[in-house]
């Protein structure tokens, strides 16, 4: 029996040791994907704490069909996109000086790295994008991305392909 499915079941009878296994179980990795998703690391913690928040308030609906983490991922991968109708309103607004300056030299590159990549990111198409992430961030196999995003295999890999040749692209601009 798959451990996941235990975990459910005990969470379902109310078994509070069994939450604390599953979130523990499933947290680095949904931190992980919210982290590739927005900019702010605390916002992505936050949007992974609000991620087992709604898994937890449709427990009783849930039904177990096997990865449950594609299902974490869904999840996180919606509160992904309204964090990104809102982070379009918040990087119109310039940051201050103080925060400017006392950004350190490696930190400015390390930020800047992580800014040239995002962008990149950000001018993929959604389903491409999501395909990237998944694979190289989420070191998710090509099969399981067909599962999470409930898509074909061959899709994936052509959204694959065309996301890499776009991304080149855009990296070399």
């Amino acid at each position: 029996m798959d451990f996941d499915l235990l975990l459910i079941q005990k969470m379902k009878r109310g078994d509070e040791n069994a939450f604390d296994v599953f979130v523990r179980k499933h947290y680095e990795e949904i931190l992980k994907y919210c982290c590739y998703h927005c900019l702010d690391a605390s916002y992505a913690e936050d949007l992974t704490q609000e991620t087992f928040l709604h898994f937890f308030a449709k427990l009783s609906d849930y039904r177990y069909m096997g990865k449950t983490k594609n299902y974490l991922y869904t999840i996180a991968g919606n509160l992904c996109k309204d964090y990104y109708k809102k982070a379009k309103e918040i990087l119109l607004e310039e940051p201050s000086r103080d925060f400017q300056n006392s950004l350190q030299q490696s930190e400015t590159e390390d930020i800047l790295n992580k800014i040239t990549i995002e962008s990149a990111l950000n001018h993929l198409p959604e389903e491409l994008r999501e395909v990237i992430v998944l694979y190289y961030f989420q070191e998710l196999k090509l099969v399981e991305i067909s599962e999470v995003l409930k898509i074909s295999l061959p899709l994936v890999k052509y959204r694959m392909k065309q996301a890499k040749i776009r991304l080149e692209k855009l990296l070399n601009e």
